[in-house]
């Protein structure tokens, strides 16, 4: 049986717009998504000490501030300026290079500039995966890689989204998203002339339900894919 919380009526806004109005509330909203999310991103990129990463659509910073205080030199792009404002109050933020940049076109950064790329939860907010793969590919080194997440394909499938409570209004709102599937994925970066060194995929545990009550519902089901990519 699917999620029983599948469906929530609510407002669907331009993804831009969203984003802007969920900066407000980002870090606060215990979204089971990051506490899945976060510790894996760290697992895969490993030892970051001395290297350039790029931290495409960083939203508060959760990643690039503790990549920079792990010793990384952090570039950190959004197009949101209010989730670069709550970025930049944070401790630590002084050592990240903040860029208000819309990531889903061409990437305002130099050619193979990066020995990692980081892209947080941003896929199933671009129509196209063909121009994210390559845009992500042609910044990372030809040394280097690429870390990607996104939320599972199947939860679009069943109807989960991107969604927040308006802290003003109460009402749910959904950032504009697009469905992907696993396949879309792969094939892209096959188109892109990258290859997977890793995929995987996170289901919600018992665990994690207890801590996040807004995942209890889903326990069992799918609800992150992370992706480490490098050039073929």
């Amino acid at each position: 049986m699917p999620p029983v919380w599948l469906g929530v009526p609510g407002e669907i806004v331009p993804t831009r717009e969203g984003y802007e109005r969920w900066a407000e509330v980002y870090d606060s909203d215990r979204n089971p998504l990051l506490a899945l999310e976060e510790p894996e991103v760290e697992r895969l990129l490993g030892e970051v000490k001395g290297l350039r990463i790029a931290d495409v659509a960083t939203g508060t910073g959760r990643h690039a501030i503790r990549l920079a205080d792990a010793g990384a030199r952090v570039i950190a792009l959004d197009f949101s300026p209010k989730m670069l404002t709550k970025a930049r109050e944070k401790p630590g933020a002084s050592a990240v290079s903040f860029v208000i940049a819309d990531c889903s076109p061409a990437l305002p950064l130099r050619s193979g500039a990066f020995d990692r790329v980081v892209c947080a939860l941003l896929a199933d907010h671009v129509p196209s995966l063909d121009s994210l793969m390559r845009e992500l590919a042609r910044i990372c080194s030809r040394d280097g890689f690429i870390v990607l997440t996104t939320v599972h394909p199947t939860m679009h499938l069943v109807g989960v989204r991107a969604r927040f409570n308006d802290p003003q209004s109460g009402v749910k709102i959904y950032p504009r998203s697009h469905d992907h599937t696993i396949s879309a994925f792969v094939m892209a970066a096959e188109r892109a002339e990258l290859k997977f060194e890793e995929m995987s995929e996170h289901p919600v545990t018992d665990d994690l339900a207890r801590t996040h009550p807004r995942a209890v519902q889903a326990v069992g089901w799918p609800l992150l894919l992370a992706m480490k990519l490098c050039h073929v």
